[in-house]
């Protein structure tokens, strides 16, 4: 794979809905933006795949997906909202799945890409919340309930529950947490040439010296923002609809 299209923070389900006929459209044209694609995490603003069910609402992203998997290597990270795929990603769409993050190469360049939420939350709630849905007790007890049940759980407590805040300064906060994050993980880790970040919603692209990258894309809901990197380097982009 000599160029990866990169995406994430879509949160589709809590859009409007031309968010996602635009990522439908974006998927339909990867490949002839690049020969690979990166899902980084929040693809969904919650999914959940039980073990004979999966959410009806991603239907129709997840079956192009499936059908672009077929053209070129489909990559996806889980994030703070989606990471529980159990196999369905890997087995029944054919997409490289790493709920904790994944590992792979572009362009000869080792690559490492992780969703980011847990790492430098500013919130306290962001952080309880972190652990609680990566408890393997919860998930398990989670798979147990009937998915329309379950589904309205969500529903019910996530605005409560969870950090949604807007404030751009926590945000600001967040971006610059996650960069400093960033260049720690990169001289830490001297193999790894190019690192990409979501969670955050913020762009951010910064490169280290002997061309390794720290990416971000930004947030699809807000711009339909996504980034291109191969051996040459790494572009913030913006996808437009015709």
């Amino acid at each position: 794979m000599d160029q990866l299209v990169i995406v994430g923070d879509a949160h589709l389900g809590a859009v409007p809905g031309g968010v996602e006929e635009a990522m439908l459209d974006f998927l339909a044209r990867v490949p002839e933006l690049g020969d690979g694609l990166l899902v980084n995490g929040d693809l969904f603003d919650f999914w959940f795949a039980w073990r004979r069910a999966i959410p009806r609402g991603g239907f129709r992203v997840a079956s192009a997906l499936a059908q672009l998997a077929r053209k070129v290597p489909v990559y996806m990270t889980g994030g703070n909202h989606d990471r529980w795929g159990d196999s369905f990603w890997d087995r029944d769409a054919g997409i490289r799945f790493g709920a904790e993050g994944i590992q792979f190469t572009v362009g000869g360049m080792e690559t490492f890409a992780i969703h980011g939420d847990g790492l430098t939350e500013q919130h306290w709630s962001a952080k309880l919340m972190h652990r609680i849905t990566r408890n393997r007790a919860t998930i398990a007890a989670f798979r147990m309930l009937p998915p329309d049940f379950g589904f309205w759980m969500v529903d019910r407590l996530s605005g409560k529950l969870a950090d949604s805040t807007r404030d751009g300064a926590v945000l600001d906060r967040a971006a610059s947490a996650q960069a400093t994050w960033a260049s720690d993980y990169l001289e830490r880790n001297p193999t790894i040439r190019l690192l990409i970040m979501g969670h955050t919603h913020r762009t951010a692209l910064h490169e280290a010296e002997n061309k390794r990258w720290y990416v971000n894309p930004g947030a699809w809901l807000d711009g339909l923002r996504y980034a291109v990197a191969s051996g040459r380097g790494v572009e913030l982009k913006q996808h437009i609809v015709d």
